[in-house]
């Protein structure tokens, strides 16, 4: 299905939820030696969103979810907020793989299945790419499929990030290098800008230059460097330290914030944040940085990483939300999969259903087989 007309629009994350979506983590590959570690970050991610919004778990198998079971359940997690599906997945980052919602002129919601191809970086995706149609029909919701110049268009939730009036904020690092992790061969500047327009709504684009050292896995997704907060705020990761890789590349992206346009050719407001001091394993960065946070709809859920600027991001995300409460989440051992918090959600939002779905239920898995 293809819309002829662009009347779609992609709320922005702190606009009212049905749920939030989550893939439990099973690759031990992406976690190594840390894959029971890292189980409990997630469900201590599921406790924090659980009270304001159903959550909904991709799990693998009936044996999957009856390892998921108890570990939600020692985190004090109520089951009978948790939806779980049974559907095949490579790895567990929900915002990539995960579907994209949008609405449709009148606020009805419509899964928006882009192509995901690993990040133009693995062999192993075919079945993350089928998680949107999976989604879909299990939450009995219309999906589209976005094309643009005739051929579908590929598109992860962590490359970009919307302010649900018009803008949106993205890397040229992820989307127009034309020659590391090339998700669409040939795409210009412009192609991406009637992509964003057509399909989400977008009538204004801030191009960044790079995300953050040590974001090889995607190649630059913005949510590492660079977030909408409110309609006119930009929270935007910093580093003053000038021997730190990072500080050429932050730098430069707040040159660029300080001459940027909101849709209604307004300034934004730019706020600034911290980075945590660099963080490797085996000589690799990791891609540490407390704008991957997730919002929900009664809390903003930061990473932390046992830093000093901890306490720093915290409060000044604090400030920024005063209608939230602003929980940190352990996310080192996150790290070990090149994503943290941000990454490892996707939001659902609250809205009509199309007519054949209006008044459904949600499909509930049931207890394991």
């Amino acid at each position: 299905m293809t819309d002829p007309q662009p009347a779609w629009r992609h709320p922005a994350e702190w606009e009212l939820h049905e749920a939030t979506w989550l893939c439990w983590p099973h690759s031990r590959k992406d976690w190594p030696g840390k894959l029971a570690a890292v189980q409990w970050d997630f469900g201590e991610t599921v406790r924090r969103i659980g009270p304001s919004e159903r959550i909904r778990i991709i799990v693998r198998s009936p044996q999957h979810e009856r390892v998921v079971r108890p570990v939600l359940e020692g985190e004090g997690v109520a089951l009978e907020r948790v939806d779980f599906f049974r559907f095949p997945s490579d790895r567990s980052w929900a915002r990539d793989a995960g579907p994209i919602f949008v609405t449709d002129a009148e606020g009805r919601v419509h899964v928006a299945h882009f192509g995901f191809t690993g990040w133009a970086r693995y062999d192993d995706w075919q079945n993350d790419a089928e998680i949107p149609r999976r989604a879909a029909e299990a939450i009995g919701l219309p999906r589209i499929e976005p094309v643009h110049a005739g051929r579908r268009v590929a598109l992860e939730g962590g490359a970009f990030d919307v302010n649900g009036r018009g803008s949106l904020v993205t890397t040229e690092q992820c989307l127009l290098d034309p020659h590391v992790q090339v998700r669409n061969p040939g795409f210009s500047r412009r192609d991406y800008e009637e992509v964003f327009r057509r399909w989400l709504g977008v009538t204004n684009v801030i191009w960044l230059g790079r995300g953050i050292a040590g974001d090889d896995d995607t190649h630059g997704h913005v949510d590492g460097c660079c977030r909408f907060v409110d309609p006119r705020t930009l929270l935007a990761a910093v580093e003053p330290d000038g021997s730190d890789e990072n500080h050429a590349i932050l730098s430069e992206n707040l040159e660029r914030l300080q001459d940027a346009r909101l849709e209604d050719g307004s300034r934004p407001t730019v706020v600034e944040l911290p980075m945590p001091e660099p963080l490797t394993y085996r000589g690799r960065r990791l891609p540490a940085s407390y704008t991957n946070f997730y919002i929900c709809n009664e809390a903003v859920l930061a990473p932390t990483f046992n830093d000093p600027n901890d306490r720093v991001a915290l409060g000044i995300l604090a400030d920024l939300f005063p209608g939230r409460t602003v929980v940190g989440i352990h996310a080192v051992d996150l790290l070990l999969g090149l994503g943290s918090v941000h990454c490892l959600t996707h939001e659902q939002p609250a809205g009509r259903r199309p007519p054949a779905a209006e008044g459904d239920r949600p499909v509930r898995m049931g207890e394991p087989s």
